[in-house]
């Protein structure tokens, strides 16, 4: 059997899967009546993973507790938060070059 490569932290390093591999694991977990962890053991992944793609297809399905985010609203989320980090830097790259140029405008 082939060795898993560690960091030197000594956890594996980290995957991403694909949003169709996600739906595939929950389909088995919920067509086979297996535990998310049996599941996850059988795939190689981390129990908690597992357990977390479950939960938000719940949710993404309307069966969520109130307030949770369906996966369209976190990527949103994600995507917002980054252009709102970005329009901030350039705010404050046009404030100092207004400055600049008030200070030039001056002498």
């Amino acid at each position: 059997m082939g060795r898993k490569r560690m960091s030197k932290t000594g956890k594996r390093p980290r995957r991403s899967f694909t949003r169709e591999y996600k739906a595939e694991v929950v389909r088995v977990v919920r067509e086979s009546g297996r535990s998310p962890a049996a599941v996850a053991k059988e795939l190689d992944l981390t129990p908690s993973a597992v357990r977390q793609w479950v939960k938000q297809a719940e949710i993404d399905e309307g069966h969520g507790p109130p307030g949770a985010l369906t996966t369209a609203e976190r990527e949103e989320l994600t995507r917002l938060r980054r252009e709102v980090r970005v329009l901030r830097q350039e705010r404050e790259v046009l404030k100092k070059a207004a400055a600049f140029f008030a200070r030039e405008n001056t002498k």
